[in-house]
């Protein structure tokens, strides 16, 4: 049975419809707003595998090109490797659904969300998370409480929900919000530097919509009503779990409240793991010969450490290495630390360390983005590396999986609106970031080191960005809000809440919930600390570089633009791009025109600029009566020489311009591809350009000049003309 409802959302449609397509998955659901249509399925294996402790959840974001009327590019013509538009939209369903299961669930358990129709201005995404929540709800799979994406912009001072890309563009920010009837689950977005009230405001909007998509999935699930499996929960050892806090608690607490390394840290915590694991065995021998008793006991240590150290924050405002609640850790920087790269900047904050390129290049080296926009580029680039070395592990082969785009994409997001704009700074940018250490808001480092790196290669952004990540403990009512978060507190705590700005704004944010949503007044107390925090870091920076050097580096391709009239292009590329690939050639320059006769040279050094623009110039030079030029010759008559004083311009050199004496001969004085001075003279009736060599000759002692007598054609003279003009008779008699 078909079973399809719809509801206004800011003056647009949005349906939902099951029972039609994909009814094999556990859930199918078809969610369309306006022409864009999103297929998303939910499927999941009947029981958990035995002994596994942790949830598998996949999802997956597709897009078809058909879907906005496109055939793929390159050779194979079908869709592959997703690209980083569907990652990241494969994060925005993953990252607010994820808490949402019931509790014990383990069973594997797959979304896809597949793109079928576009309109080509509408990013769909947030409708692959509509779609999967609505899956879920209508399958058997636990689970119960519906979650709801929108995404949000201001233009013009008027909020506007769903927008158009264009409109994201031109608004203040472009912010992505999901959450539940009752609360906030995940926020990602950039902004142009908007207030922390604006943000708030911006995010209460958006939740208005939430709640209102959330109601109707439970009612068109209501309609639907698939019961749900039961998970049955382990059964709770209470015995066991007492025995190993009384063996470990006291060694426990005290390491907790020790300043350690992360490093030391984890040996301590491998030891306090070992020493219960032995004392069990020891008092139950049967243990020794249960293969998953280590694994029990391992998850029973890890539930007493995450209560404990929630505790010790809660009670004592104490955290793991020693700080209050607000200290952010210590804080070097560096620029110019690798001395061929075109800027570069070494950011360490406490054990979180960011190594940092930024790389100018020209308009060639701008990235074109395969979408539903034809011919998109991408001028402001920005790539995370995330090496298992920097967590001191063994790892595989180096190389971006979702975690390193999501983060490079974040990174990217607080900087680029920062950036100047192209007409002021025409350079293709990518930044680099390699993580060397980790232990907590890598990602934030990253943009901290991404705007000292800018500033050290010259780049003139507006104003010097920093991020932080924030942290949160919540028991019932009792809260404690984190700044600058280490990597146990994000993996024992409730949130990562990531905010990068300047002193002036926010201009990214990202934040995540694991558990069932915030209240407004936790993420206003929240943002008003990130501020804090921000703007210390600021000052930290601002100790190191506050503003872009005045010059570039040596090593970076120094850019110089001219103008060109709009009916010169041609000329300058030349017939199949031959003019433009000689002055490439003979300048060693790189050189783009675009359609308005904008020409960008890019080189090295200004003599190869110089060169680049000496011969754009003269092949773009009207002829000037009078201006003398350095020619070729490039052919040879009785009468005279052509020269070629512009690029593709010749004009007769007559034999009597050459020298002031009678030559009898041309090539007395010249040959074919012999350079020559020339000045220009005049135009004959034709409009063919007279040139003269000797105009720019000295005169020979005693030389007269010669009186030119006007040139008659000599059938004007009168005995010639009296000839041609006799009758045909006469000539006969004569």
């Amino acid at each position: 049975m078909i079973h399809r409802k719809s509801i206004e959302i800011g003056g647009k449609t949005l349906t939902l419809e099951t029972g039609r397509l994909a009814k094999q998955a556990n859930g199918a659901v078809l969610v369309t707003l306006g022409d864009n249509v999103v297929l998303c399925t939910a499927t999941a294996k009947n029981e958990a595998v035995e002994g596994q402790d942790f949830f598998p959840l996949t999802v997956d974001y597709r897009e078809k090109t058909a879907s906005y009327g496109k055939i793929p590019g390159g050779f194979f013509k079908r869709e592959g490797k997703p690209p980083d538009k569907e990652v990241l939209n494969s994060r925005l369903i993953d990252r607010p659904l994820r808490p949402m299961f019931q509790e014990g669930y383990l069973s594997e358990t797959q979304i896809v969300a597949t793109l079928y129709s576009s309109e080509g201005n509408f990013d769909s995404g947030v409708l692959g998370c509509i779609g999967s929540s609505a899956a879920l709800l209508i399958s058997n799979i636990p689970f119960n409480i519906p979650v709801s994406e929108v995404s949000i912009t201001k233009v013009d001072g008027k909020m506007i929900v769903f927008p158009s890309t264009d409109e994201s563009e031109q608004g203040d920010f472009e912010i992505i919000v999901a959450g539940t009837k009752d609360s906030i689950l995940m926020v990602e977005g950039e902004a142009k530097e908007i207030s922390e009230e604006e943000f708030l405001e911006a995010i209460k909007f958006a939740h208005q919509y939430i709640a209102m998509l959330c109601q109707f999935q439970e009612d068109f699930a209501k309609e639907v009503a698939i019961p749900k499996r039961e998970v049955k929960l382990p059964d709770v050892d209470q015995q066991l779990i007492e025995e190993i806090k009384s063996i470990i608690i006291d060694e426990l607490r005290a390491a907790q409240r020790s300043i350690l390394k992360k490093e030391d840290r984890g040996s301590k915590a491998k030891e306090i793991h070992e020493k219960a694991l032995a004392e069990i065995i020891a008092r139950y021998p049967a243990y020794g010969e249960d293969p998953t008793a280590e694994k029990k006991i391992k998850s029973i240590i890890n539930d007493i450490e995450y209560y404990e150290m929630r505790e010790m924050i809660l009670n004592e405002g104490k955290r793991l290495d020693g700080r209050n609640t607000t200290d952010i850790r210590n804080i070097t920087s560096e620029i110019g630390v690798l001395p061929r790269t075109h800027g570069s900047a070494l950011f360490t904050r406490g054990e979180t360390q960011s190594l940092t390129s930024a790389t100018l290049g020209t308009k060639r080296d701008e990235q074109i983005i395969d979408g539903y926009k034809v011919d998109v580029t991408k001028r402001f680039m920005l790539h995370y590396n995330f090496p298992s070395f920097s967590t001191g592990e063994v790892g595989g082969r180096p190389g971006p999986g979702r975690r390193e785009i999501g983060h490079g994409n974040l990174a990217e997001r607080a900087l680029k609106n920062m950036s100047p704009d192209e007409y002021e700074f025409p350079y293709t940018i990518r930044i680099v970031s390699d993580i060397l250490e980790s232990n907590g808001s890598s990602s934030m480092a990253t943009v901290c080191a991404g705007s000292l790196a800018l500033m050290d290669a010259g780049v003139p952004i507006k104003k010097p960005v920093a991020g932080i990540a924030m942290g949160l403990i919540k028991e019932g009512e009792r809260t404690a809000i984190l700044s600058d978060i280490l990597g146990d507190e994000d993996h024992l705590g409730d949130m990562d809440f990531k905010v990068a700005g300047t002193t002036d704004g926010i201009t990214a944010i990202q934040m995540d919930i694991k558990i069932q949503g915030i209240s407004f007044d936790i993420m206003e107390r929240a943002l008003a600390q990130a501020k804090d925090g921000r703007l210390h870091i600021l000052g930290k920076m601002n100790e190191t570089i506050s503003k872009a050097k005045e010059n570039i580096s040596t090593y970076a391709p120094h850019l110089y633009t001219m103008n060109v009239p709009t009916e010169m292009i041609g000329a300058v590329i030349g017939p199949g791009g031959k003019n433009i690939r000689l002055i490439i050639s003979e300048s060693g320059a790189e050189i783009d025109i675009d359609d308005a006769g904008k020409v960008t040279i890019a080189a090295t050094n200004s003599e190869s600029a110089e060169k680049a623009k000496d011969m754009i110039s003269k092949i773009t030079e009207q002829p000037e009566i009078g201006k003398t030029y350095d020619g070729v010759v490039k052919g040879i008559r009785d009468f005279g020489a052509f020269v070629e004083f512009l690029p593709g311009k010749e004009g007769l050199l007559h034999i009597s311009e050459i020298e002031h004496r009678r030559l009898k001969d041309v090539k007395e004085v010249l040959k074919m591809g012999q350079a020559v001075k020339v000045k220009l003279i005049g135009k004959d009736d034709q409009g063919k350009l007279k040139l003269s060599r000797k105009a720019l000759l000295p005169k020979p002692e005693g030389y007269v000049e010669r009186e030119e007598r006007p040139r008659t054609d000599r059938r004007d003279r009168p005995e010639r003309k009296e000839r041609i003009e006799k009758p045909a008779e006469d000539k006969k008699e004569e």
